[in-house]
C-alpha cells in the first residue's frame, strides 16, 4: 500500500525538488525543502500523527535581527498586540498561523492544510507549495512594514 509519505516524495522527485526528511515526535513524516520562499525560509511538508491522511504545507517566517531586538523590548501587552496584528493579517490572507520561539528567534508559521482526498495529488501539492511561498512573502513583508 502506498503511503502519503511515498506519494509526496515521488511527487517532489518528479518535480526535481531536493529535500531532506527530519524525524519529529509530532509527525508521521516531515519533509524540508530549503529556500521555499523569496527570503530563503525552508518549506515544510508534514503529516501530523493525530491526523492521518492530512498534509500540512507551511513556512516559518522569522523576525529579522533588528525586529527581534525590538520584540524583546516590548511589554507582554505590546507582544500580545503585535501577535494579534499578525494573526489578523494571516486571517485576512487565509493562512493558518502559529507562533514559535526557536533557535533564539520569534517565528510565525503560515500554513495551508490539505485534508480532502481530492487535494492529495501532485498538481494540488505543487499549487499549494507556491501559494504557501506567496503567503510567507506577504507575511514577511507585513512584519517588516508594520513592526
Amino acid at each position: 500500500m502506498t503511503t502519503l509519505r511515498d506519494n509526496v516524495e515521488r511527487w517532489l522527485i518528479h518535480e526535481n525538488y531536493k529535500f531532506d526528511e527530519i524525524k519529529t515526535d509530532d509527525d508521521n513524516f516531515k519533509i524540508i525543502i530549503k529556500n521555499g520562499d523569496a527570503f530563503g525560509n525552508p518549506l515544510e511538508i508534514f503529516e501530523p500523527k493525530q491526523q492521518s491522511n492530512v498534509l500540512v504545507v507551511g513556512i516559518k517566517v522569522y523576525l529579522k535581527n533588528n525586529h527581534m531586538v525590538r520584540y524583546l523590548k516590548l511589554t507582554d501587552e505590546e507582544k500580545a498586540n503585535f501577535e494579534q496584528r499578525v494573526a489578523d493579517f494571516c486571517y485576512s490572507i487565509k493562512a493558518i498561523h502559529k507562533f514559535f520561539y526557536e533557535d533564539g528567534k520569534k517565528k510565525v508559521g503560515v500554513y495551508i492544510v490539505l485534508d480532502k482526498k481530492e487535494q492529495l495529488n501532485q498538481p494540488f501539492l505543487m499549487k499549494t507549495m507556491q501559494e504557501v511561498a506567496e503567503l510567507s512573502d506577504k507575511t514577511a513583508r507585513f512584519i517588516m512594514k508594520t513592526f
